[in-house]
């Protein structure tokens, strides 16, 4: 079995953070985040061989994962020559499969039980199974109508209150069998909910779904992203590196430096090569990446700073989350909610 995973967005929706850094090497906790997607595809023994179809800053993608050495799957790269939308990146990196194929949007975090998911598929002889999740706002998102024998019946784009049939989502998660993809035009952008999935239901195929009620987020905002360090501190998903950790850990790297005088509160993340200097204060759910300097006297409070950050003596981060290189001075004030890009100043005594 094959798994291809889409990660060829440009992410705007996490601009600035994303334009030096592709989404899929976004770091959680110094880790690409793509790595915790091959983690849950590694529940499946089955899956021989990860396909990522890719597009933007493709090079900077494979220089890290390489050929999956050392991750347990043999990874693969798919470039598109132009954005060709979910189906027609499933169908350029899939064209020469002949088996079931795994399929998985760049940008989900989820600890569904994927054995289950193809069980399922291969239970009811599926062309296609979809992955879905119930949410709490039906308003907010398209939806995905099925039938009480869980065959999918329609989907609502951002239904009005009165059209409302059903609270399940998408989840960017699908069983596919590729001799379903003639369909998809070669080369061409082409949507899999808007196109692909429709001609699944119109030509009365075996189109299932698989209802997941348990942990799942898009990281593809900076809310969101910050979410997934709060959730993984806090145990709500349970990952690497707090998976095995103690409720409210302090997760200091040894090869960090912490100076006589300063406060550290769990659940915190402290990478290695951090010098965090006397009177410093650093709060909970905070996110140090390496190399990482904290002046005398300055505050860090739920906030994310990429690698090689430096926040100034007596000044305050608050909520916030810095790329790298980012340099914030002296009492300078950073409320929440704020996203700096890699390289950003924040001179002396400013207030943002």
């Amino acid at each position: 079995m094959k798994a291809i995973l889409l990660a060829g967005g440009k992410g705007t929706r996490l601009r600035p953070l994303t334009i030096h850094t592709p989404k899929p090497i976004v770091p959680i906790f110094g880790r690409p985040f793509l790595h915790y997607q091959i983690d849950l595809l590694r529940q499946l023994p089955e899956v021989d061989e990860v396909i990522l179809s890719l597009n933007y800053q493709p090079r900077r993608i494979e220089e890290i994962f390489g050929h999956g050495d050392g991750l347990g799957v043999k990874l693969s790269y798919v470039v598109e020559p132009a954005p060709l939308g979910t189906a027609g990146a499933v169908r350029y990196a899939g064209q020469a499969l002949e088996e079931t194929v795994v399929v998985f949007n760049g940008d989900v975090m989820t600890q569904v039980d994927l054995a289950a998911v193809v069980r399922l598929h291969r239970e009811r002889n599926a062309k296609a199974t979809i992955v879905l999740t119930p949410v709490d706002n039906p308003t907010a998102y398209g939806l995905v109508e099925t039938d009480a024998d869980s065959n999918v019946r329609r989907f609502l784009e951002k239904p009005k209150p009165e059209e409302i049939t059903c609270n399940t989502i998408n989840a960017g998660i699908y069983v596919l069998e590729p001799d379903t993809f003639d369909r998809i035009p070669k080369e061409t952008a082409w949507s899999i909910e808007r196109s692909y999935f429709p001609s699944l239901v119109e030509r009365g195929e075996t189109f299932v779904a698989y209802v997941y009620d348990g942990y799942w987020i898009d990281i593809g905002t900076p809310e969101k992203y910050a979410q997934v360090h709060r959730d993984i501190m806090a145990r709500r998903f349970v990952a690497p590196p707090f998976a095995s950790a103690p409720p409210d850990c302090r997760l200091v790297s040894p090869a960090a430096r912490l100076e006589d005088g300063v406060t550290i509160e769990g659940p915190c993340f402290v990478d290695e090569g951090v010098y965090i200097k006397p009177g410093a204060h650093v709060a909970a759910y905070s996110v140090l990446g390496r190399q990482c300097i904290i002046e005398e006297d300055a505050r860090v409070e739920g906030s994310i700073i990429w690698a090689n950050g430096r926040i100034g003596r007596d000044a305050l981060v608050r909520d916030s989350i810095l790329g790298r290189h980012c340099h914030v001075g002296r009492n300078a004030v950073l409320g929440g909610g704020i996203v700096l890009g890699d390289k950003s100043v924040v001179t002396d005594y400013s207030r943002l």
